[in-house]
């Protein structure tokens, strides 16, 4: 069983940064492939951005495409999404999960999930 503690988000004007941060419970943390999600108000949760076990591969929304980045640092069982360039669009509650294998974009394959970190972005 892992736990994931989410941290870092605020409100913040559009154009201004954000970093999450991701604390796992395990010390093994780099068993698992790890992934960003966010769900604005009355929508679906969407994936964000998800990361190999040794940070190797990343893979990213369209949308956050070089504004976003997501690393790890396994040493300190913790993983980061740093925003750039917020926009009032990205404003959601912000999750990390856990997974075996493969980097994913379907929430339904992950098997470990955060409470969750609301990023506002105020225009």
């Amino acid at each position: 069983q892992v736990q994931l503690l989410e941290s870092g988000g605020g409100l913040v004007q559009a154009g201004g940064s954000l970093r999450l941060s991701c604390a796992a419970s395990t010390d093994t943390l780099s068993r698992y492939v790890m992934g960003w999600f966010r769900q604005a108000p009355g929508k679906a949760r969407e994936f964000v951005a998800g990361i190999s076990w040794n940070g190797a591969s990343t893979f990213y929304l369209d949308s956050v495409k070089g504004r976003f980045t997501i690393s790890r640092d396994n040493a300190k069982n913790t993983v980061y999404l740093q925003m750039n360039s917020l926009k009032p669009e990205d404003t959601a509650d912000y999750y990390c999960a856990a997974r075996f294998s493969m980097i994913n974009i379907y929430s339904r394959d992950y098997d470990y999930w955060g409470q969750g970190t609301q990023v506002t972005v105020s225009s």
